[in-house]
């Protein structure tokens, strides 16, 4: 598998596994985990070619690590980034360091405002190191890096949950807890 036939099935699997399941009538469990054979039986009747080797590469090979299967691969999931309501039974964590979040300028004055919102996710995503943060933010133009006083924040009540593949997770990021 090439890496460009293994991001069009990352695509499809976040769209899948993170927001859509009823494209291809596909039933998630409460906490977000699909049958790892019933997504490849109606991948490939909605015209996608998946099969067990192919989802264990794009799960292997996937940078963000998106995905993850159950301990006998008989489940997948996304890790987060759901706009769907599932209970992915993340811990409570406390990173003791700054975090970062990477936009564009587009959003700033309603961050500047508003704070980091969830907005159609169940959180808001944040980076444990600026690199992350840049290459996020660069997806929808020339990135800006946020950093956000993460201490201060647990230390005024505020939770963060870490996902299985590094990312951190809370429900708001309050304007005075953002440098910009």
């Amino acid at each position: 598998m090439n890496g460009k036939d293994a991001k069009e099935i990352s695509k499809f699997l976040s769209l899948i596994l993170r927001h859509a399941p009823q494209t291809i009538q596909l039933q998630l469990d409460e906490n977000g985990w699909a049958s790892v054979n019933e997504l490849i039986t109606k991948s490939n009747q909605f015209g996608k070619e998946l099969d067990e080797e192919i989802l264990d590469y794009v799960v292997k090979n996937n940078d963000k690590k998106r995905f993850v299967f159950n301990e006998d691969k008989t489940k997948i999931r996304a890790s987060q980034g759901h706009s769907i309501e599932v209970e992915l039974d993340l811990k409570e964590a406390h990173p003791e360091h700054f975090l970062y979040h990477g936009t564009v300028a587009k959003f700033l004055e309603a961050i500047q405002k508003e704070g980091l919102q969830k907005m159609s996710r169940q959180h808001v995503h944040l980076s444990r190191d600026k690199e992350t943060a840049t290459k996020v933010g660069s997806r929808r133009g020339k990135p800006i890096i946020l950093s956000i006083d993460a201490p201060k924040m647990i230390a005024d009540g505020y939770s963060f949950y870490l996902s299985e593949n590094g990312v951190w997770l809370t429900d708001h990021v309050p304007v005075e807890y953002i440098k910009f």
